[in-house]
């Protein structure tokens, strides 16, 4: 007979050297990452950065080295994202059924597609075009004096809010999924869906309006290919519950 009280210390203990090998694995990572980080600051910087935007600056002595050691923490924990799944997914795989772990290795693997792709689909193009849109105000009177810790806080905001926000196809299988809401309910209530992204668009973007529609559009297509495969999905389970009957 199991023991309830030892059953929930084994969990416990479980949990804890799963956590713990996440942090080692991130934290064996950071010294790359923090070689890394001038590099990847550089980069982004030539990529995205115009030439009428002008040249960035620092306005603390120790700024760039802090701005180094929080990037190299974002990029040790992307180093790190493969192992660190992994090891979730092999704390939670004993308590899971044979359809339940398909459903949630399905749901792990387009969740972190998705969410690169946003943060991909970011960093290539709306980040470069909102910089040059910044840059298009500079006149020779007038010249932008731009701090490196405030670019690479909006870059870092932006891709997540796009990593984020491209998660919307799931979001809408989800929720069809487990009967909060049928398709024929979302297609009616497009625009209040439409409505909702472009406010959130608003809250998670900078106060411009380029910026919030190139983060509004791919989210909208994105639901309605989200509404598509729900249909699918929907269709398919009253066929299957049609033959069960």
């Amino acid at each position: 007979m199991n023991d309830p009280e030892n059953s929930l210390i084994g969990h416990l203990e479980a949990l804890r050297r799963t956590l713990l090998s996440c942090l080692i694995a991130t934290a064996l990572l950071y010294p790359v990452a923090f070689l890394a980080s001038p590099y990847v600051i550089s980069a982004l910087v030539r990529w995205s950065f115009p030439p009428e935007a002008g040249k960035l600056h620092y306005f603390a002595p120790m700024e760039v080295f802090w701005v180094q050691l929080k990037l190299a923490l974002v990029l040790a924990l992307a180093l790190a994202y493969p192992w660190n799944i992994l090891q979730v997914w092999r704390f939670l795989l004993p308590a899971l059924y044979r359809e339940e772990r398909r459903a949630l290795g399905w749901w792990i693997v387009v969740s972190s597609v998705l969410f690169f792709c946003g943060v991909a689909f970011c960093g290539v193009l709306i980040l470069p075009m909102l910089m040059n849109f910044a840059g298009g105000f500079a006149t020779p009177e007038l010249q932008p004096i731009l701090g490196l810790a405030n670019f690479l806080e909006l870059a870092g905001w932006l891709m997540l809010s796009f990593g984020v926000m491209f998660q919307s196809p799931l979001v809408v299988l989800l929720a069809v999924r487990f009967g909060l809401i049928s398709v024929e309910s979302l297609r009616r209530k497009r625009p209040w869906v439409m409505t909702a992204i472009l406010v959130v668009a608003a809250i998670l973007t900078p106060p411009d309006v380029v910026s919030q529609v190139m983060l509004a559009l791919p989210t909208w297509l994105l639901f309605e290919a989200g509404l598509f495969f729900a249909g699918r999905m929907e269709r398919r389970a009253q066929a299957e519950a049609a033959e069960r009957g």
